[in-house]
Formats: C-alpha cells, structure tokens, sequence
C-alpha cells in the first residue's frame, strides 16, 4: 500500500526564495570562472555577492518555507546511512526535499562559497595582500566548487531518474513531480 504522501504526483516545494537564490549563486559561479577576470572589480563583486547570497540562505534555512528549514532535510548520520542503505537494496527512498546526500552536497557548496568570499576578501587586505598561499589557496577552493557543483548537476539528473521526480524542472517552477 501506498503512502499518502508517496501517491500525490506533484507538490510545490521549492518556493521563489530558494529558486533564485538557487539560479543567481549558479549565475555568480559561472560568471566568476568563466568570464570576469581575477582580481578585477566586477569578480570581486560577485563573489561578496555570492557569500551574501549564502548568508541569507543560511537564515532562510531557519525561517523559510517547509523544505527550506534545515531541520526538514538536515543530514544526521542516521537519516544518511538509511538513505544509502535504500538505494543499495534498489529500493529509494522519496524525499520531497533535499534527500540526505543532496543535502550534504548543498552545505559542501555553500561552505565552498563562504571559503572563496573570505580567502578573496583577505587578499585585498593589508595584512595579506600578495600572499601566494593565500592566492593558492582560493584557487583550489574554486576548482573545488565547480567539481563540486558539477558532482551536484550530475547527482540530480541521475537521482532524478532514480526516484523518478523531475528534480531539474523543479528548481525553475518549484514544484516538484514524480513520474
């Protein structure tokens, strides 16, 4: 028998907060890796732009709407070991929030995020301006977000698939289906 929650098809769950919280972070990454030059204003810019982007999700996750509050996907290492051991006998579970990997991957990103804005606001302080270690530093920390958000594009289109949900389609209107 069929949970209740199981047999609904669709239900809103990601609301226009973390929607665009969502599409301007991925907006704020692509741009600082692949079009505004290091060291220049505008990537410096958007790089406060997304650690404050981080911030106010963080407050989100304590206030927002149901599937945005932490406490609904919080990854304990009893939800986690739950969830890996039902994909290993074929059977997933459904989550119509984060699932406890995603919700792993989703604090990587952000801790990653938080990490480039403080290593790149050092290097235009006194203190440490012109340390190569530093600069070094944030370096691998953006190789890491983008292998890591890739890991998390990827992750979401073969989950999708998993637990039969439209997980991509979900971030843009916010409701998110199974099929």
């Amino acid at each position: 028998m069929k949970t209740p929650a199981l047999s609904e098809p669709s239900r809103p769950v990601w609301d226009l907060f973390v929607r665009v919280f969502h599409w301007t972070l991925v907006s704020t990454v692509l741009l600082n890796q692949f079009v505004l030059e290091e060291g220049e204003t505008p990537h410096e810019w958007a790089g406060y732009l997304a650690a404050a982007l981080v911030v106010a999700r963080i407050v989100w996750g304590f206030i927002g709407s149901r599937h945005a509050r932490f406490s609904d996907f919080f990854p304990t290492p009893s939800r986690l070991l739950r969830h890996v051991q039902a994909m290993r006998a074929g059977h997933p579970e459904h989550h119509w929030g984060h699932n406890p990997l995603g919700a792993l991957m989703m604090f990587l990103l952000m801790g990653l995020v938080i990490a480039l804005g403080i290593t790149g606001w050092m290097q235009g302080t006194d203190a440490y301006f012109g340390e190569e270690w530093l600069q070094e530093l944030h370096e691998v920390l953006a190789h890491a977000l983008l292998i890591s958000a890739g890991l998390h594009a990827a992750s979401a289109i073969v989950m999708g698939r998993i637990e039969r949900t439209r997980l991509v389609k979900a971030m843009v209107t916010g409701v998110k289906e199974r099929y």
